[in-house]
């Protein structure tokens, strides 16, 4: 996929949730999750799921994960519940970053709605650096 704006190739969608993945571990995100969904659902092909455990912390993930997406060339193509930040969703069109505080993440469990979808070992996967 080519971004017209900027010229750059993404990486894949999975390189790409593994590079948010490790982001939000990075910053203090707990139970950090990648579902490989692309079996499951046309919508997507993997979800990111991680915890904050404060509204300052889900801030702080989220305004991580995109600021390296962007150094990878990627667009936040929309984000929906900062503002409450119980339930921060972004939306990269092939790849969706959810992060919940503990309590919200408990309520919806979306790793049970989803429990089909393998698990990625993000972990030990590696990602080139973005080419800048």
């Amino acid at each position: 996929m080519k971004l017209a704006t900027t010229g750059t190739f993404l990486l894949p969608a999975l390189d790409r949730a593994c590079v948010a993945a490790r982001v939000a571990a990075d910053n203090k995100a707990q139970d950090v999750l990648v579902l490989d969904m692309r079996s499951i659902t046309p919508l997507y092909d993997f979800f990111v799921i991680a915890t904050g455990t404060s509204r300052r912390l889900v801030h702080t993930i989220t305004e991580a994960v995109d600021a390296e997406l962007v150094r990878y060339g990627d667009r936040r193509r929309s984000i929906e519940g900062y503002e409450a930040s119980t339930w921060v969703m972004q939306d990269y069109g092939d790849i969706v970053i959810h992060v919940f505080n503990p309590q919200t993440r408990e309520y919806y469990g979306l790793e049970e709605l989803w429990a089909d979808a393998p698990r990625i070992d993000w972990e030990n996967h590696d990602v080139p650096e973005p080419h800048e």
